[in-house]
């Protein structure tokens, strides 16, 4: 392959489809050829699955990009970029992949077309191992914002393991980033969506119940809205949220309801008790986004895997570096210093 590629090893850090999705995102942004190798060599299957071939079919979409070996199973690629473009478009992952790890390829680079990027992408929308749809457009987009981000994202149909066939449309507006600090997560009262499709109505209400229940008892009002669906994919799930941390549950057969409401809300509870600015999902998130703005922090109460990974990918394409400071109250402030070359 053409020696101006830069070459990254898929299997760095935790090894799965998060340094594929950010790479591709970032070379769309730098304009900079990248060729990856041992793609998701540390997954029980290596290689692309539908989700990620599709996220990387969706980038070089809207930059017209020549690509090597984007395809199922694949352990390399290549990808080379060319000019970013707005316009509208579909695309169908054929599976319960996740759509909001397609959107999250997607984003950095469609901020910067010169007209609106209009998608319609069906896949799952409430899966395992991804941000659930409704914290992508309440703490991911809450949070990227507040940072001068533009999108907008609509639920059209909810898709749920194994048959997906859910629907999202987001409009991404050309967008400026400037610099921005989340140290302190400062929210009033937690929302959150309780959904199901194909069950019955209790379904919905005993997870929202259940999770109220156990943030009213730690002292945290509670707003959770019921949506009952009876739509070809069977499943249900709860996503709670507070400024710019989340819980996420998905229920399965077997699986109480209660349980689903339980651990969402233990979940967002260990977020906002620690006092982080974020939350452990959003961090890794946050990563290209304030790279790009040049400038910018947040704390969170552990550095992940993923947010490892993330850094690392995000210095190989832009001249910055990032700082991790342990902070005297436990959490962890990551901060980004651009401007390397000068």
């Amino acid at each position: 392959m053409d020696n101006g590629f830069m070459k990254l090893d898929g299997s760095y850090g935790e090894g799965g489809g998060q340094i594929l999705r950010t790479a591709v995102a970032l070379s769309a942004v730098t304009g900079k050829p990248v060729e990856i190798y041992n793609i998701r060599k540390k997954r029980p299957k290596p290689g692309l699955a539908a989700q990620h071939v599709k996220a990387v079919e969706s980038v070089a979409s809207i930059c017209e990009a020549e690509m090597e070996g984007c395809s199922l199973h694949s352990t390399r690629l290549s990808f080379k970029p060319g000019k970013i473009k707005g316009g509208a478009y579909e695309f169908d992952i054929g599976t319960a992949g996740s759509i909001s790890l397609l959107l999250q390829c997607l984003m950095p680079a469609a901020m910067l077309a010169p007209q609106p990027v209009r998608v319609s992408i069906t896949g799952g929308t409430d899966v395992s191992w991804s941000p659930s749809i409704d914290y992508m457009r309440f703490v991911t987009l809450g949070a990227l914002s507040r940072m001068g981000y533009d999108c907008g994202i609509n639920v059209i149909r909810r898709g749920y393991y194994p048959r997906g066939g859910g629907n999202v449309e987001a409009i991404i507006n050309p967008s400026v980033l400037r610099d921005r600090s989340f140290d302190m997560n400062q929210c009033a009262i937690i929302e959150g969506i309780s959904h199901s499709s194909g069950l019955p109505p209790h379904v919905t209400e005993r997870q929202a119940s259940s999770a109220e229940k156990i943030l009213r008892e730690a002292g945290y009002p509670a707003k959770i809205s019921l949506e009952v669906n009876e739509q070809p994919s069977t499943g249900s799930g709860l996503t709670l949220w507070c400024g710019t941390a989340g819980g996420t549950a998905l229920g399965r057969p077997g699986l109480r309801a209660e349980k689903v409401g339980s651990s969402a809300a233990e979940s967002i509870l260990a977020e906002l008790k620690s006092g982080a600015g974020v939350d452990i999902y959003l961090a890794d998130q946050l990563i290209p986004y304030i790279a790009l703005a040049g400038g910018g922090s947040f704390t969170t109460r552990t550095i992940t895997l993923h947010t490892k990974t993330s850094i690392w990918v995000t210095e190989q394409f832009l001249d910055v570096k990032f700082n991790i400071e342990e902070l005297k109250s436990g959490l962890f402030r990551v901060s980004v210093l651009s401007n390397l070359s000068t």
